[in-house]
């Protein structure tokens, strides 16, 4: 059995394919391939691109007319809509305009009318969805696909590699993760979950022997003012971040499009983050402000 391994980076973040197969040529040519579908989705949607599927989206925003958009748009569109209703608003893709008021390496707090000024942009309800055409009536609206974009390239890029014929290998892209079957000697992918005081280091691992996890937490971007921690999940109905004593949430899923969703959702969710978790019924595993480490009877 042959290994071919990647790592580059896109979307932010380091990230690797790890693929196996009896072929060496094939291998090669299938990390390969998942690699760039990582890069083609990070082009595609990048808001940081003049280019991108997101800025032609956004550009039209306050037009009064909307745009047309494809079949693999459409369907993350369908998706947020989805996760929208199901998290009863707390996700949502609309409110990526709140970085125009949050600056976090500047160790500054927004004043309330910075905020006020930019919560009239935000509501999914507030777009104009019927598929194909997509409208956003006010201007200065714009979509964000950063809350799921690297999930769904995960799964996308192992989709890719399994076309190639390959039936064990793994997709790391910043720490969300998405397992094409197990190790080649059936043994499971042992997974580290980052420690939010040292991000570097694992607090605990879970074993994957297929589908995916993700991890979300207030060590990704935060900042500390007169001694409050203030991480980078905002509400989108306050536009302020969410106060949680959870500081790191993982949650594995069939794909890593749902685990990533689930992560965010369960954070803004606060005080509630366990409950919500053990309602929704899949693996997840939590890290408080304490350290203490509580998790799902699955994960363990």
């Amino acid at each position: 059995m042959h290994k071919s391994e990647i790592s580059f980076r896109a979307m932010a973040s380091p990230c690797r394919v790890c693929v196996f197969h009896p072929r060496t040529e094939v291998a090669a040519s299938a990390a390969a391939a998942a690699r760039d579908e990582v890069l083609r989705i990070e082009h595609k949607y990048s808001r940081y691109r003049d280019d991108s599927v997101m800025a032609t989206i956004n550009a039209s925003a306050g037009s009064g007319h909307g745009i047309d958009v494809d079949d693999e748009t459409a369907a993350l569109l369908d998706y947020a809509a989805t996760a929208h209703a199901q998290s009863d608003g707390l996700f949502d893709i609309t409110s990526g305009v709140l970085r125009r008021a949050w600056d976090f390496r500047s160790g500054e707090l927004p004043s309330q009318a910075q905020i006020d000024a930019l919560l009239d942009c935000i509501g999914w309800h507030k777009l104009e969805w019927h598929r194909p055409r997509l409208g956003l009536p006010l201007a200065g609206m714009q979509l964000d696909f950063g809350g799921f974009g690297k999930e769904y390239a995960a799964d996308r890029a192992a989709a890719v590699a399994g076309q190639h014929g390959i039936a064990h290998g793994l997709v790391d892209l910043g720490g969300d993760i998405r397992v094409i079957g197990p190790q080649p000697d059936g043994r499971p992918w042992r997974v580290g979950v980052r420690d939010p005081e040292q991000p570097t280091q694992a607090a605990a691992s879970v074993d994957l022997h297929q589908g995916a996890i993700a991890s979300s937490g207030d060590y990704e971007r935060c900042m500390v003012v007169e001694g409050r921690r203030y991480s980078h999940l905002l509400d989108p109905r306050s536009g302020w971040p969410v106060v949680s004593p959870i500081r790191s949430v993982s949650v594995l899923a069939p794909q890593c499009l749902i685990a990533g969703t689930a992560t965010t959702v369960a954070l803004l969710q606060g005080a509630d983050a366990r409950t919500w978790l053990q309602a929704l019924g899949l693996p997840w595993l939590t890290i408080d402000a304490q350290g203490r480490i509580d998790r799902s009877h699955d994960t363990a």
